[in-house]
């Protein structure tokens, strides 16, 4: 279909399961109600083959009901059987979306796009696809809570034009505002709601009050430590294998278990552009509140209720310090001994407080070859890496800090090709695609052997300039085994640089998503640490045990967590348990199986508080806080965690049993 015959309007032909079409006015023009009771419930469209080849964009309003996330996929596919791309996002409760999905996110060169007021988290997965070849498209209810899923929607559009954002004039909130002024969803309703700010003001300064008071549990050392054994004391965190067990060191010389919690800073930000009339209070951005406003990852505008709650109890200039003295003095409570990734290390730093620092790659002048994978054959690259390192200069010599991660879940990661592949497909001729033509003329020889295991079509020229054919098994080998080159190039550089400037300190690894695959793992030698992301019901056994069989050293555990839906968050989190008693079982239950394994020195819970009702920067709205926006803390948790860090130590050193009262798992819900 040419660029004239659009814009194309697409309605559904056909129902997926047993959705319902509803008859009932919705609350947006040229919209139809919907209801799903079961996930992989939905739509189904069909249109001639090709015809979005000449779009740009895909477009419909969405307004979702209820008051529990609702995960939509939307998928392109070519033929019945051919490969499937697939786009899932989530809207805001009571609250109109407009979905602007850009159909160039079907090449696979970007994992995530940015938030737009209500609609949230828009992530790409599955296949590469090519629209000449595309003749359908589904939309399905991915996740969903208990309720079922209820939503109204229009057609969608594909067109060559980029549609508007939904202006705020457009806004439909079919139950008024979202949050009221302390930052509470208004759609949900709990038992430990707090009621108004006064009740609030006095919470927090008798947390203050009690915070000099709060210690860590018996036999933990000034560091954190366990004070039942002593090595060589170096001055700072190290690794040691002591009988068969993994541990970190304290600068003292104490065996050290990181019990961590993520986000130790006062964050909990509601991204509200294209959103003002949810909000129920804004203060004057000029007066005392503001410093509650500020900008997200993606340069949108945020307010941040938690600290507008700190600042009534405390006033604009002591805030900060007085919720410093608060949340370091409810770690030490709970037993937690490590300020993990996402805080606000420099308050650590300033008490002698174990943390944990992140690095930022930013490589302005060194090309992507593939979504942030940098072409790590430019010469920019070691001149660039060299920069990234000074961040540790601050850090060098505090003995305090465990040691640094070089990065956070690589997008490259996330894709279901390697990097190598990606780049094939979607980087400009470079260095690194000179590399790779380098790379397969030693193994072939020729195009003539190249043909014969990639197929007809390869030629080295094409691995160069520009490629466009299939990829054959053979083809997939070969470019993982020069991802392991790449990978190894990119960390192994880091790494160098990094320890150039700070050789006191611990390499951290790069908190991979899961357990990397085979390709990427070999080139994660130069970690100190492994580390990883892992949202699973425990820590596996079998995988942290052959990480440590093929790198050589222990693992850690940057972020996992369990979130519920009932409390005033529309979304779980990646883990979901039936309550807040529950989620108290799933924290006890996963650290100490945690702390049983000897190759794990550790786990660190993502995050303190719980995320905004709102969304934070890029959509997530979930339960999976160790206190609310009113800092009221999720008293089942904190008990959990005040147990199973009192016994800790025992548990890591073998001489009692972790905890296996495992609790209920749920389906997941979230983006």
């Amino acid at each position: 279909m040419s660029p004239s015959q659009l814009p194309l309007h697409l309605s559904p032909g056909h129902t997926l399961g047993a959705l319902t079409r509803e008859e009932t006015p919705a609350p947006m023009a040229d919209a139809t109600w919907y209801t799903a009771s079961v996930e992989e419930q939905g739509l189904g469209y069909r249109f001639p083959t090709g015809a979005l080849a000449g779009a740009r964009y895909l477009t419909a309003d969405f307004l979702v009901d209820g008051s529990q996330l609702v995960v939509l996929a939307l998928r392109l596919q070519e033929g019945e059987d051919g490969p499937t791309f697939q786009l899932i996002f989530s809207a805001l409760n009571q609250c109109s979306a407009r979905l602007r999905m850009e159909l160039s996110a079907v090449d696979q060169n970007r994992w995530q796009y940015p938030r737009e007021g209500s609609c949230l988290k828009p992530m790409c997965g599955g296949d590469r696809v090519d629209l000449s070849r595309v003749d359908r498209m589904t939309l399905t209810v991915l996740r969903k809570g208990d309720e079922p899923a209820r939503w109204c929607m229009t057609d969608f559009t594909a067109q060559v034009e980029e549609p508007p954002r939904l202006a705020e004039s457009e806004l439909v909130l079919p139950k008024g505002p979202l949050l009221d002024e302390l930052g509470q969803s208004t759609l949900h309703q709990w038992p430990a709601k707090s009621k108004d700010a006064e009740e609030v003001v006095a919470r927090l300064k008798g947390q203050l009050e009690a915070a000099a008071n709060r210690e860590w549990p018996e036999g933990f050392s000034r560091w954190g430590g366990w004070t039942g054994k002593r090595h060589q004391a170096t001055g700072f965190f190290r690794t040691l294998q002591d009988e068969g067990r993994w541990w970190l060191v304290d600068p003292d010389g104490h065996p050290f278990w990181s019990s961590g919690m993520d986000c130790v800073t006062v964050d909990c930000q509601s991204a509200y552009q294209g959103l003002r009339p949810a909000l129920s209070w804004m203060p004057d951005p000029e007066g005392e509140f503001r410093a509650i406003y500020g900008g997200g990852h993606g340069g949108g505008p945020t307010i941040n209720y938690l600290a507008a709650n700190l600042i009534r109890a405390f006033g604009p200039e002591r805030y900060h310090e007085c919720w410093a003295q608060i949340a370091l003095g409810e770690l030490r409570g709970m037993g937690f001994n490590t300020v993990a990734n996402w805080s606000e290390w420099r308050i650590a730093k300033a008490a002698g407080f174990p943390y944990v620092r992140p690095l930022h790659p930013a490589f302005s002048r060194t090309p992507m070859v593939y979504r942030d994978f940098p072409d790590v054959f430019h010469p920019a690259f070691a001149e660039e890496a060299a920069e990234y390192a000074e961040d540790l200069r601050e850090t060098a010599d505090d003995p305090a800090l465990i040691g640094y991660f070089l990065m956070n879940e690589p997008t490259w990661g996330f894709s279901a090709e390697a990097p190598a592949a990606g780049l094939l497909f979607n980087a400009p001729e470079g260095p690194c695609r000179r590399a790779l033509r380098r790379f397969l003329a030693e193994r072939y020889g020729s195009d003539e052997g190249m043909r014969e295991a990639w197929g007809p079509e390869a030629s080295l020229r094409a691995v160069e300039t520009g490629w466009q054919s299939p990829l054959n098994r053979k083809a997939e080998a070969d470019l993982k085994e020069f991802s392991s080159v790449m990978v190894a190039r990119l960390f192994g550089g880091l790494t160098e640089a990094c320890r150039k400037v700070d050789p006191n300190h611990l390499n951290l690894g790069a908190r991979y998503y899961t357990v990397p695959p085979a390709w990427a793992l070999e080139g994660m030698r130069c970690f100190d640490v492994f580390s990883m992301n892992c949202y699973n019901d425990h820590v596996p056994a079998d995988l942290v045990t052959e990480i440590h069989r093929l790198l050589g050293v222990p693992v850690m555990v940057g972020e996992w967590h369990f979130g519920a839906l009932d409390v005033g968050l529309p979304g779980s989190g990646i883990g979901r348990v039936k309550d807040q008693a529950a989620r108290g079982q799933a924290f006890r239950y996963y650290v100490e199986n945690a702390a049983a394994q000897p190759a794990c020195v550790g786990v660190h819970y993502f995050t303190l508080y719980d995320e905004s009702a709102l969304g934070r920067f890029d959509g997530e709205n979930w339960n999976i806080g160790f206190l609310d926006v009113c800092n009221r803390p999720y008293e089942p948790l904190q008990a959990a965690a005040t147990e199973t860090h009192r016994r800790l130590y025992d548990v890591a050193r073998g001489a009692q049993p972790p905890f296996e009262d495992a609790p209920e798992y749920l389906p997941k819900v979230f983006l």
